[in-house]
């Protein structure tokens, strides 16, 4: 028997050390070839790093959250033969993906080998819980569990130590089980549990990103209610008559052609502001960051060149990129570059919202929720479709007079959606 030695890949970029983000095996597991044996962080995106043998997990590298630098070892395997301990380079990552951050409960709940974990399918969907026991899932999937009445502590896990997915809640509705299994007493039972999440991975790249743009951009907030009656109108005709064809618009695309077009007359808007060497650069092409949550947070795909776009290629690529995200398939190149941010919370909108910018963008348009409201037109109170955007500037760069007036000529494009076509 030998040992095999698997280093900290050098992923590229110049990046001389990363973070290890999550472990997804133990000492005494059986691994194989390609098995994802740990997830780590760049400043832009999660990798994986696969096994290139088969063997026994003998030492692990590090703890999740720690900084490594490249050429440290991060795994030693036990495999058949002499090993590499003396040639210990790694191979690049098979893949990049975005992956959730490692959760830590007070409940313990660590993952069988990956040699003898069974599939899902395999699983029974319900489990016994303690009443206390709070089980690993995304904010993403207690809602929808919420949405569905079904009480998390009942489902059994088939992700990473546990972590109830989407396609459990199904295979759990499938088995026709509901609140009823469960004692109605555990829904009054008195809880003293606690939990401990560790920021690490790409939860700690967001809050640094949050952190970093609040403190070094001076934001200010400008807030238009716009009608869109007649946009909403034209959308659903389009849908009608092209949906089958050439695939379902949403209002997205629309903002998204209305940024190009209001970005002509204020390019201000379309800017990077570089605040260490004091210069700022405008970009003739409108590369829209599109802010999508997903299971580990907050992701800005980039729709580029939008000034050239259509409203289906849009709404297409806009689609594809949403869908990269949300399953950890985005590419680092798909997460950057961005000029303006468009981010919209959909029909958890609110009123009101407060965007923080996207650095070193200058400004970003937010969305809120479309509701029916009584409105004075023409002298005549008639029911409209009213919608907040809710948006946020650099003041370091961006007047408020020309933020202003920036809305403003998107709220005329929407509300007259033929102006968005007119040369």
């Amino acid at each position: 028997m030998g040992t095999h030695v698997i280093k900290m890949p050098d992923i590229g970029e110049g990046i001389a050390e990363v973070e290890l983000s999550q472990w997804h095996v133990k000492v005494g597991d059986l691994v194989v070839e390609d098995q994802v044996l740990a997830d780590v962080m760049t400043d832009k995106a999660m990798v994986d790093i696969p096994s290139p043998v088969h063997g026994k997990v003998i030492a692990l590298g590090g703890q999740p959250g720690e900084v490594m630098a490249v050429g440290s070892v991060l795994i030693s395997i036990e495999v058949e033969g002499a090993g590499n301990l003396k040639e210990s380079a790694a191979p690049a990552p098979a893949k990049e993906a975005l992956v959730a951050p490692k959760v830590e409960t007070v409940v313990e709940s660590k993952p069988a080998p990956a040699a003898s974990r069974p599939a899902a399918v395999c699983q029974g969907p319900m489990v016994a819980r303690e009443a206390d026991e709070r089980p690993l899932a995304s904010p993403a999937v207690r809602k929808h569990a919420l949405d569905l009445g079904i009480q998390l502590r009942l489902v059994r896990g088939s992700g990473p130590a546990g972590r109830v997915l989407h396609e459990d809640l199904e295979a759990y509705l499938a088995q026709g089980q509901s609140n009823a299994s469960a004692p109605v007493a555990a829904a009054y039972a008195q809880r003293n549990d606690e939990e401990q999440i560790q920021v690490i991975g790409m939860r700690r790249k967001i809050a640094q990103r949050m952190q970093d743009a609040t403190q070094r951009a001076a934001h200010f907030s400008y807030v238009e209610e716009i009608d869109v009656t007649a946009i909403e109108e034209l959308r659903a005709h389009l849908n009608e008559k092209h949906g089958a064809s050439r695939g379902k618009l949403t209002l997205l695309p629309f903002l998204v052609r209305a940024l190009v077009v209001a970005l002509r007359d204020f390019p201000q808007m379309n800017a990077r502001y570089d605040d260490e060497a004091q210069v700022i650069t405008r970009l003739g092409a409108v590369h829209v960051g599109v802010a999508t949550q997903s299971d580990v947070g907050l992701m800005v795909p980039v729709v580029r060149h939008a000034e050239a776009r259509s409203l289906w290629d849009s709404a297409t690529e806009i689609s594809r990129l949403a869908n990269a995200a949300r399953n950890g398939k985005a590419s680092r190149d798909e997460l950057s570059g961005s000029t303006i941010t468009l981010t919209s919370l959909g029909a958890l909108g609110g009123i009101v919202s407060t965007p923080v910018l996207n650095l070193p963008e200058v400004a970003i348009v937010g969305v809120n929720k479309i509701v029916e409201r009584p409105m004075v037109v023409k002298g005549q109170v008639v029911i409209r479709k009213m919608m907040n955007l809710s948006s946020s500037f650099d003041h370091r760069v961006v007047d408020g007079m020309d933020a202003a007036l920036f809305i403003q000529a998107i709220r005329g494009l929407i509300e007259q959606p033929a102006t968005l076509f007119v040369e």
